[in-house]
């Protein structure tokens, strides 16, 4: 079934700002669907929450552009290693058989599918799985493409975890992305603070949304047409 509603609904649904799941439970939640064995990488921002809310138990290889993998969640307080980061540069652990190596190592992994999935921030999705998280277009915006579009296309799976909204309360999630492309349909899953939707040939599917979010509320910050 496909949602539509009015633009009342819209500004009514911009000004509710409590039913939105925080950028912890957004991490869990991302982290719920990661399977037992996975490679996973992890782009920065966002997602680098996700390494800190892995269940417990779960045998996940966590893979960083700069040259890690293996590696786990934040250290305590006081017992950061500087030689040890992400690629956000961030401090994190290393589990035990983690290991690593050489940059152009790293990038043969992303480009030779051999991360399940790598989970990326983003400005735009559309409704086909388009990806725009690299540049906004605006003239004193600095590109930071990294190593996303090395993802986007050698991963096995991208997923998508960003707020739902901008600042402003325009859609992120949009028909058509306006902003410079990193890849073509590559999104098949996107986390926002207010929902989790499925790329599917029909355009979007909402598979979990907050408590107390109705399906016209959230269609209401979206730009493109949501299935129940």
């Amino acid at each position: 079934m496909t949602i539509t509603t009015q633009p009342s609904e819209a500004v009514a649904t911009r000004a509710h700002a409590s039913v939105r799941w925080s950028r912890d439970d957004m991490a869990r939640r991302v982290a719920r669907d990661i399977a037992e064995g996975m490679v996973v990488n992890l782009g920065i921002g966002l997602p680098t929450l996700v390494a800190n809310h892995l269940p417990p138990g779960r045998e996940v290889m966590m893979q960083s552009e700069n040259g890690v993998i293996g590696f786990g969640p934040a250290p305590a307080p006081g017992e950061e290693d500087y030689d040890l980061i992400n690629a956000g540069k961030q401090p994190v652990t290393l589990r035990p058989g983690g290991a690593f190596f050489h940059h152009a190592d790293s990038f043969a992994m992303m480009r030779g599918g051999h991360i399940d999935v790598c989970v990326l921030g983003a400005f735009q999705v559309s409704g086909a799985g388009d990806l725009a998280n690299w540049h906004t277009g605006a003239p004193d915006a600095i590109p930071a493409v990294g190593g996303a579009m090395d993802l986007a296309t050698g991963a096995r799976r991208t997923w998508v975890m960003m707020e739902h909204t901008t600042k402003a309360g325009e859609p992120k999630i949009v028909e058509s992305c306006t902003y410079p492309l990193t890849g073509l349909a590559c999104v098949s899953r996107i986390y926002t603070d207010l929902a989790v939707l499925d790329v599917i040939p029909e355009g979007l599917r909402v598979i979990d949304r907050c408590e107390g979010l109705t399906m016209a509320a959230l269609q209401a910050v979206t730009g493109t047409a949501l299935r129940d």
